[in-house]
């Protein structure tokens, strides 16, 4: 099979990736192989491939936003059938031993180990995967426009949840790409106010369609206190701009596994009056069950702009550059 592996990560994006022939993998006990049909492409993607996330794997293939259909049943694994459609996430392996597993906080396993980082991920035709952190996907859409929910939905889900909006709230989202797309419509959905700041002029146009409040660049003043803000942007700079805009009491949720540096707060402006800033660390399954079953009961729009398999490198240096739509997404 083709596929894509990261080989010397850099900020040259066609250096750092080479398109080579790889061994279809087989799957052991507990694991299927999927065909891989869709893999979005990730902003973590990006992290792995230009180094700003160390590397766990030399060569590894990255992508873990992937949908594809079982070929093949490793031992041991039941409730699976030879062409099945199934969701495989970032996710891939927590002990199910350690203090927070046992209290429902998997993601935050020390055992934990990630698709297209620690094991080879879906920018190939054929990946392998753990049957147990399989997803069962929703009828009514596009192996398209599954793929980006498979990360992009759910980590902007936790995300949404980790900022503590209240019903009927005022939630300012700060960077809008592939996961804060969804997110803004899981919030309107459940009937808040969303306010939208970021620097892209396609993504503000994106954000207009979707039915937000207002929309801004980024380091503007939201036209009303905020309850909650997520930051998706991975820079730094816009925390203490996005804690200044919480109202008492509010939460600001940092959505990326990578950010920038953080310049220093002032506690009186920025953190004083009980502001909260918190982190999200990957996501549990629940949360990835709770996002598509949400999915299924409400048909969120998918912005998705694809690309061939092929041309994946290009694909990252658009998302690096703020060219994309909605999300990315490779297909075969």
């Amino acid at each position: 099979m083709y596929g894509w592996q990261v080989v010397a990560p850099g900020p040259d994006i066609r250096r750092s990736l080479r398109w080579a022939t790889m061994l279809v993998p087989r799957p052991g006990p507990g694991e299927l192989l999927l065909a891989v049909d869709a893999c979005g492409v990730c902003r973590t993607d990006l992290h792995v491939t230009v180094g700003e996330l160390p590397a766990h794997r030399p060569g590894v293939v990255p992508g873990h936003e992937i949908v594809g259909h079982v070929l093949e049943i490793g031992d041991g694994v039941t409730g699976f059938r030879s062409g099945d459609r199934v969701g495989a996430a970032w996710l891939r392996h927590t002990c199910g031993e350690c203090r927070y597993c046992r209290c429902g906080a998997e993601n935050l396993c020390p055992d934990s180990r990630y698709t297209g980082w620690d094991a080879d991920g879906g920018y190939a035709g054929y990946t392998v995967v753990p049957a147990a952190f399989v997803y069962r996907l929703p009828d009514g859409y596009s192996d398209a426009e599954l793929a980006p929910l498979l990360c992009a939905g759910i980590i902007g889900y936790r995300a949404l949840r980790r900022a503590d909006l209240p019903p009927g709230g005022r939630l300012g989202i700060y960077g809008f790409g592939a996961s804060a797309h969804l997110a803004a419509q899981v919030a309107l959905a459940e009937g808040a106010t969303v306010h939208v700041l970021t620097r892209s002029a396609v993504a503000r146009e994106l954000a207009g369609e979707l039915g937000v409040s207002s929309v801004a660049p980024a380091y503007a003043e939201p036209p009303e206190p905020l309850d909650a803000a997520i930051l998706f942007a991975p820079v730094g700079d816009l925390v203490p701009v996005a804690l200044r805009a919480l109202d008492r009491g509010g939460t600001l949720a940092v959505a990326g596994i990578y950010l920038s540096k953080i310049p220093s707060l002032d506690y009186q402006d920025e953190l004083f009056q009980e502001r909260t800033l918190r982190s999200v660390t990957a996501n549990t399954r629940d949360d990835g069950r709770e996002l598509l079953a949400f999915a299924s009961r409400h048909r969120l729009r998918v912005r998705v702009t694809p690309y061939p398999m092929a041309r994946a490198a290009q694909a990252l240096t658009d998302l690096a550059a703020d060219r994309v739509s909605g999300a990315a997404v490779l297909l075969p």
